[in-house]
């Protein structure tokens, strides 16, 4: 009997869905994107894709439901409960300022207003010691405030409760007493680690999307049980791993970035599949760009983020997003043309999916530029109106006084500039050099812009990726389930003593082991990853290292010391360095299937399928467009061509050429006329 494998990634304006039978190649799903109910989306794509849903034995989701809830500020309201006299170090928050000199400057909003922080009695020492008992009495007025006012989010967060819980559990038990309906979010589970204001931010975003995920989850697992889906539901999460939907539910705030991580994840796939173990990740949808790095094949990741200024603690893939994408509208600011951030989503969309849409998008104008076809999207299923386009290009144009074609191509190249910016953040203002990097580009307009971006930050090879606009949806199938967990060690690494280390490694994994067991992992697909922050004395910020097993101290300073060197350009070996953090991440091995290949294509079937004219660098080509599907493995193609599949189109513009790799990738490279040095 065949099984299937499916994860569903959530877009602003396409819902993904990537099938994996047990005895055939993947295959995928495209389904417009239901913003009233995402699980109607989710639900309506895996009927249309699977024949049987009682077969499918793994559904895993990526979903953007929390971070929408914080981006539009439509989450729970919240009530903070801190140690008596830390009321105000939530509001005051840090003095430091990231633009030093922005004159607007303000201080992020925070999630919960001073009024809605309380304070209770008892106080545990740094050392663990109790100086005051946790006052019971403290609670009363607290629950009634919550019962009179409606307040359904609760987080609590004392002094030292990282290191000592013992009261945060003490003031759980109150509640969850007297409040059983009330989400309650304790700060040592959601980020076990010092520095209290950012401990408090990550555990009052985890409250205040803690209710908005826990029911959309409920209604994705009702609906999907109804549907005869008996496996369990598993849902990225941003450290690049998976968990339940029982876990999730519990820290939602560790699923805030999970859809776009699995482009990542997918990418270090991608990274061991073709031996080029650094890629510079790209994925654009319709509504946002989002990048990341994957160095030596493995993504990067970071200890900590913001999100609007906020602080959190948690394991992230460090992805940057911008509001660009194929539904990016274009406009006029005075005399200016700008586009973006505003998108016009799925309902109406761009002018050119004929549904009420008046304003040109990015999408409009690769259509009016020919760079789209009015049968490229969806493999011809969705017909796009060439008409509606061209109205919406040619009135914006004449308002800007500016001729129509020429329009388009601007709007594009505001578009990619604004996508280069962003590029240059993460690699040439990080110290690391993009020409160094292939391009992987990905997301329904991904590969329509992927050329262009590597020429911006000259880049020579580009990677398109099999079902490139499905890639974070298959990515997600290519990962573990994933615990992490961190236990504060501030010890200068002069003191400390290697059995030390290996007795707290050994704590934190019997944590983790017990705590994939309880989500049905067999001890024999455990494994754990271990490392430490460290930092030079006097350092505030620290940087993560691994450890292997046995190291001794001398070995991982000298670790450190290195990493230092990488990062920064510099290192001091004579310097005295200190542990900070011991971590462990903890993962449960989850049943792949051999990845099946493509089937390869017929002489029956010719790779070249149309001609239509297209524009580049204001010249009209005509433009040869060939069907992904049928390229043969041992030619190469010169550009301009267009090649088109179910999810996404190819841009090759004059001066670069494109390629099948055995993997069934596309590699697109410069063209270099006969005779010319590279």
């Amino acid at each position: 009997m065949t099984t299937y494998r499916v994860s569903a990634d959530i877009g602003g304006t396409f819902t993904d869905i990537v099938i994996e039978p047990s005895d055939g190649p993947v295959y995928i799903g495209k389904v417009a994107t239901t913003p009233d109910n995402p699980a109607r989306g989710v639900i309506d794509g895996i009927r249309a894709s699977v024949p049987d849903l009682s077969a499918v034995e793994f559904f895993v989701h990526g979903t953007t439901v929390g971070l929408n809830a914080f981006l539009e500020r439509k989450g729970e309201r919240v009530m903070l409960i801190c140690s008596a006299g830390a009321r105000d170090s939530y509001t005051i928050a840090r003095g430091n300022r990231q633009t030093l000199y922005e004159i607007g400057y303000q201080k992020p909003e925070q999630l919960v207003p001073r009024r809605d922080v309380h304070e209770v009695r008892g106080r545990i020492a740094w050392d663990g010691r109790e100086l005051e008992a946790l006052c019971a009495a403290d609670f009363e007025p607290i629950i009634d405030k919550a019962r009179a006012e409606g307040i359904n989010a609760i987080a609590v967060c004392f002094l030292h409760a990282y290191a000592y819980p013992e009261h945060e559990l003490q003031a759980a038990e109150i509640l969850r007493a007297a409040l059983p309906e009330v989400s309650v979010s304790l700060s040592h589970t959601v980020a076990r680690e010092w520095r209290e204001y950012e401990r408090a931010s990550s555990t009052v975003m985890n409250a205040y999307v803690a209710p908005v995920m826990q029911r959309y989850l409920h209604s994705l697992q009702t609906e999907l049980a109804a549907e005869q889906v008996g496996a369990t539901v598993h849902i990225m999460q941003s450290s690049g791993g998976v968990t339940t939907a029982a876990s999730a539910s519990r820290h939602p705030v560790f699923t805030l970035l999970s859809g776009p991580v699995g482009g990542t994840i997918a990418g270090t796939a991608l990274a061991a599949a073709s031996g080029r173990g650094n890629l510079l990740c790209v994925d654009m949808g319709g509504t946002s760009f989002d990048l990341s790095l994957v160095i030596d094949g493995k993504a990067n990741t970071t200890l900590e983020t913001e999100l609007e200024g906020l602080p959190l603690l948690m394991s992230v893939v460090d992805i940057q997003t911008i509001g660009t994408g194929g539904g990016s509208i274009a406009w006029l600011d005075g005399d200016a043309v700008r586009v973006g951030p505003h998108s016009a989503g799925s309902q109406p969309g761009p002018a050119c999916y004929g549904r009420g849409g008046r304003q040109p998008t990015v999408t409009d104008a690769n259509l009016f530029l020919g760079r789209l076809g009015t049968a490229s999207l969806l493999g011809g299923e969705m017909k796009m109106d060439l008409e509606a386009c061209q109205r919406a290009v040619q009135d914006l144009a004449a308002a800007a006084g500016i001729e129509a074609t020429a329009f388009a191509e601007g709007i594009l190249a505001i578009s990619n500039a604004a996508m280069a910016d962003a590029m240059r953040t993460i690699t040439v203002s990080q110290g690391v050099d993009p020409r160094e990097f292939t391009l992987v580009a990905f997301g329904g307009a991904g590969p329509m812009a992927a050329v262009f971006l590597a020429e911006e930050l000259d880049i020579d090879a580009v990677m398109i990726p099999r079902f490139p606009g499905t890639f974070s949806a298959w990515g997600m199938l290519k990962t573990d389930l994933r615990q992490d967990f961190t236990q504060n060690f501030y010890q200068p690494a002069e003191n400390v003593e290697g059995a030390e280390i290996e007795a707290i490694f050994a704590r934190l994994a019997g944590e983790g082991s017990a705590s994939l067991a309880e989500e049905g992992v067999a001890a024999g697909d455990i494994s754990h990853q271990r490392s430490a922050d460290m930092r030079y004395k006097g350092q505030e910020y620290t940087i993560n290292v691994a450890i292997a097993p046995g190291a001794d101290i001398a070995a991982i300073s000298a670790d450190f010391h290195r990493a230092h060197e990488r990062r920064y350009g510099h290192c001091n070996d004579a310097a005295p360095v200190e542990f900070v953090n011991l971590r462990l991440a903890s993962f449960g091995a989850l049943k792949k299937y051999r990845d099946s290949a493509a089937p390869a294509p017929t002489e029956a079937e010719p790779a070249l399928i149309a001609q239509r004219p297209a524009v580049f660098a204001g010249r009209r080509y005509e433009t040869p467009v060939y069907a992904r599907a049928r390229l043969a493995a041992d030619s190469c193609y010169p550009g301009p061509a267009i090649v088109e599949e179910q999810s996404a189109t190819t841009v090759v513009p004059p001066g670069w050429q494109l390629a099948l790799d055995a993997g069934g990738n596309l590699l697109l490279s410069r063209h270099h006329a006969e005779g010319e040095s590279s």
